[in-house]
């Protein structure tokens, strides 16, 4: 499984699942900040490499709720093999 950083201030992750003989292409980015008011966002990205992806933007009052999210959202990420048939792999920037 993915695991966040212990500081998720400033933090990303991007991830690839790619199998060309099944046509599969997906990309998943998640990234993680501070507002001016101390609140942590984390914003979600995903959807087909090579096309428009869709977003979510979540806020959260404390990290320990962000961590949470981000964590159950790696979850997700991490049983792709048995949804899709191919694992996420991390992706060097």
């Amino acid at each position: 499984m993915f695991e966040p950083p212990t500081q998720l201030v400033d933090w990303c992750c991007a991830l690839e699942a790619v199998d060309a003989e099944r046509n599969i292409a997906r990309a998943y980015h998640i990234y993680a900040s501070q507002d001016l008011f101390g609140h942590v966002i984390v914003a979600l990205r995903w959807g087909r490499i090579g096309r428009t992806h869709s977003s979510i933007t979540v806020s959260f009052s404390n990290e320990v709720a962000a961590r949470k999210f981000i964590e159950h959202t790696l979850g997700k990420r991490a049983s792709a093999p048995r949804r899709i048939g191919i694992a996420y792999n991390l992706v060097n920037d």
